[in-house]
């Protein structure tokens, strides 16, 4: 029985035009190419607020004059011809996360007049449209602008295509050049007398036109640098590389850096972005670009870029490291050819997609898309460098307009401008086609437009859990209503959920299951399911993958639905396999026992994805409210869960339990910091990208209330420091004002406080609320504030990063001591949760949603 999608297509009012259309972020947001707008949305929410960037003509950019007669040279009729005033997004790509001044995702823009901008999200500006933080085309000119355009090069034109390059024309051309105005109503600048002998040929005007004609644009993943790499304490310790393709056959390289430190207030933090390579790729249009993290050595991770051509070539580099991390010059010789996969010939490369394969960690997949409709995918060991072609494949009549790997290189998705998305299963020696979408369990209000509406495809994306593929598609205005529909919808996305999709490669953790009294789905594709998700939660393990759980969750609330019994014996298993490393089936009870015995000895990745799974599956019918006021001992376990089953009260207690041990840590992590300052006679002081510990005295307290569950270990290094009374009392009162009266606030709970003014509100009794930061336990001020979407905590402060990578709660002398005293100021992460703090927006304007 096949069961209609839970996730509705969303409307857009701009048309794609290019390949790679859409992309999905990390922080769970899709951004859509559509005309001249990016469209910017949540996939849960396709009638909800959106983000946009408008695109808008650009000021011509000066690369030299011309003689007036040059104008008719064959290099530059497709320039003289320009007649395009309403330029439209050519090419997208977002940032890995932490590249924003609020830690968020930055998106880089390329249109087709051959400008490339940044824009981040206007997470203090209150408004709809993106802000533009650097125009890298600009930049670009200035470094050719101070070379004297010297190396450039004279590259082949391609005139199906001009950019935004006019030609300047010297002043004793004509009297009519006054009255002789460009194609876009603007007059021709005249060249100043005294330049009039520094003319240009019209070779060397097209091949600078051409080195600043740029035509796609990708983000490389996250690069962190070794410890040796930055002896400044305030220098970030990772970075992000942005490649911008050209019409000359160039890649130019930029480094970009995240900021010191993050902010949800301020509007003018500076982007941090540095030229550092120009490399000579093909010898004709850069059309794709993907990079590649190979991280098979994890003491030496390798930087791969795939770039592919209007030639028809594919060419594999190698990155430099050092020279890309470090080096403070433009570099050109930052990469290597390592292999050209493909030579020229008369089809041009559309898109590229590159993974690593599921089953040889030393070995990456290369799916190659081309305008002929076919694509080919090669199998390349970077270990011995060899490259073998796996196979070519006529799966379209049209040009490929996007590939995409999904579940570590068992599944591939391509879509064309034929209008088909086609999914295919990856064997040892072969690749078969399999069904697109999977079934799910029927959600209400589900809706989907007749897809014989759909004209083409401009692109396809596959969600962070690998869960829900997204595809862009132009509307046929002949099967629209002309009236109504035709005039205000050109485009839409569709999804597809692939996460029930068959399980031929062998995997670590099979699942299987037995569902009782209901056949609606089958056996088989429920295991499959479970297998997929179990995948999918397995992959977050990796410390250095953003938690951006909103498929997993969607999914298993789905389930949930459907069959509660199902959802318990995946996330069992899930526990068994991760949490206690046993392939063993063992009774849910004892499972969660287990689980909730061993906490101190599981790494902190693993208790936020289990806090998550609880809060946002196993008690989502609770609100973040109760569960607090179970935290804080004023309502207990039995008086939420009366109405509930026995089962979910176990949930509870091993919520309350895991969030105990992390905020242990975060408490431990902090008197073992003071304790290592201390030792070296230091006052700890407030310095620019360093963390120091907060709220030490509301974390005594909270020792003490919380004697019973606390670990020896803690309470040693806490009475140690607390005996030594060395740390600033500025930081650490343990009674502190109320924010809306003179009144005291004593310590009662972690979460929350109430002033002890009695008449505060005209004598009524009541006393003020007050929220505690989820870090300090300090009460928060009135000022913007963190905010958690999971388990809606706010806070002030930031956790030092080390907390996130614990594998356990232990704080020997010498590793606490190390970890502290180089600890710098974190990315917004919630303690309890793991995912992307926020500031909290108004219901009408977009927020990411990880959970």
């Amino acid at each position: 029985m096949r069961y209609p999608s839970p996730l509705q297509p969303t409307m857009l009012l701009g048309s794609p035009s290019f390949p790679n259309a859409i992309a999905w972020s990390e922080e769970n947001l899709i951004a859509i190419a559509s005309g001249h707008l990016v469209t910017i949305l949540k996939p849960d929410s396709p009638n909800g607020p959106r983000g946009v960037i408008k695109v808008s003509p650009s000021e011509p950019l000066p690369v030299g004059f011309i003689e007036r007669k040059d104008l008719l040279s064959g290099c530059l009729l497709p320039i003289s011809l320009y007649r395009d005033d309403k330029p439209v997004v050519r090419s997208i790509s977002w940032s890995p996360l932490g590249m924003a001044a609020n830690s968020g995702c930055l998106i880089a823009v390329c249109t087709t007049e051959g400008h490339v901008k940044i824009y981040r999200p206007p997470f203090c500006d209150f408004c709809a449209e993106w802000i533009e933080v650097v125009d890298i085309t600009e930049r670009l000119h200035e470094y050719f602008q101070c070379t004297e355009f010297r190396g450039t090069g004279i590259p082949s034109l391609d005139f199906s295509e001009v950019g935004n390059i006019r030609p300047c024309l010297p002043r004793n051309a004509s009297d009519q050049t006054d009255s002789m105005s460009k194609p876009n109503g603007k007059l021709l600048k005249k060249m100043p007398e005294n330049q009039t002998d520094s003319t240009i040929s019209a070779d060397q005007y097209a091949s600078r036109s051409a080195m600043l004609c740029s035509l796609v644009v990708s983000w490389s993943p996250l690069l962190h640098l070794a410890s040796e790499f930055y002896p400044v304490p305030n220098t970030c310790a990772s970075v992000s590389l942005l490649a911008v393709g050209g019409k000359s056959g160039k890649i130019s390289l930029w480094r970009f850096h995240p900021a010191d430190c993050y902010t949800i207030v301020d509007r003018k933090v500076p982007t941090a972005v540095n030229f550092i390579d120009l490399l000579q790729a093909h010898n004709s249009w850069v059309t794709t670009i993907s990079w590649f993290l190979f991280a098979f050595d994890s003491s030496n991770p390798q930087i791969l870029l795939a770039t592919g051509s209007s030639d028809g070539s594919v060419k594999v580099w190698l990155g430099d490291n050092d020279k890309l991390l470090k080096s403070s010059e433009v570099e050109q010789t930052s990469f290597s050819l390592l292999k050209e996969v493909i030579t020229a010939n008369v089809v041009p490369v559309t898109v590229l997609s590159i993974t690593v394969h599921v089953q040889y960690s030393s070995k990456m997949l290369l799916a190659i898309g081309k305008g002929s409709g076919s694509f080919e995918i090669w199998l390349c060991d970077i270990s011995s460098r060899e490259f073998d072609k796996f196979g070519s494949f006529d799966a379209h009549d049209y040009a490929v307009t996007g590939l995409a790997w999904a579940f570590g290189g068992r599944f591939l998705y391509s879509c064309s401008q034929d209008n088909l998305v086609r999914s295919w299963i990856l064997h040892e020696s072969c690749l078969d086609e399999v069904t697109v979408c999977s079934d799910m369990p029927h959600t209400n209000n589900s809706f989907c437009p007749s897809r014989d509406t759909f004209d083409s495809c401009f692109g396809v994306a596959v969600s962070p859990g690998n869960l829900v593929i997204a595809t862009v598609h132009c509307f046929d205005g002949e099967k629209l209503n002309r009236m109504y529909e035709a005039r205000i919808l050109k485009a839409a996305i569709d999804y597809f959920w692939i996460g029930g999709l068959q399980v031929d490669v062998p995997l670590k953790s099979p699942f299987s299951c037995n569902i009782e009294d209901d056949s609606s789905l089958p056996q088989k594709e429920l295991n499959y399911w479970g297998t997929n998700i179990i995948w999918s939660l397995n992959q977050y393990q990796c410390l250095d993958k953003p938690l951006v759980l909103w498929d997993i969750i969607k999914a298993l609330l789905a389930f949930k639905d459907y069959k509660l019994k199902y959802v318990e014996h995946l996330l069992i298993k899930w526990l068994s396999l991760s949490f206690l490393g046993s392939h063993i089936d063992l009774p849910p009870e004892q499972v969660l026992s287990l689980v909730s015995s061993s906490l101190s000895n599981i790494p902190s990745r693993l208790l936020h994805l289990l806090n998550i799974i609880c809060r946002r599956v196993i008690l989502a019918e609770l609100d973040g409210d109760q569960i607090t006021r179970i935290y804080s001992k004023t309502q207990n376990v039995e008086g939420v869960c009366s109405t509930m089953e026995k089962e979910v009260t176990k949930w509870i207690e091993i919520l309350l339990s895991s969030e105990r041990e992390l905020r242990g840590r975060l408490v431990g992590f902090s008197f073992s910091a003071l304790r290592t300052s201390m030792s070296h006679s230091e006052a700890t002081p407030s310095q620019p990208g360093r963390w120091y510990p907060v709220g030490l005295a509301q974390m005594e307290q909270w020792i003490a209330l919380e004697q019973e569950h606390i670990r020896d270990q803690l309470k040693f290094i806490a009475s140690e420091v607390t005996h030594q009374k060395r740390f600033p009392t500025s930081r650490c009162l343990a009674v502190e004002p109320c924010i809306y009266c003179s009144a005291s606030v004593p310590f009662e709970s972690p979460e929350f406080g109430f002033c002890q003014g009695e008449n505060c509100t005209g004598g009524n009794g009541k006393r003020h609320r007050l929220l505690r930061c989820a870090v300090s336990m300090q009460v928060c001020p009135g000022t913007p504030l963190w905010c958690c979407v999971c388990c809606h905590r706010l806070g002030f402060r930031l956790a030092p990063e080390p907390l996130f990578r614990m594998s356990s709660f232990h704080l020997d002398s010498d590793s606490s001591s190390k970890s502290s005293s180089q600890a710098v100021s974190s990315t917004p992460f919630c303690p309890f949760c793991g995912i992307l703090l926020q500031r909290q927006q108004p219901d009408f304007l977009l927020s990411p949603t990880p959970v």
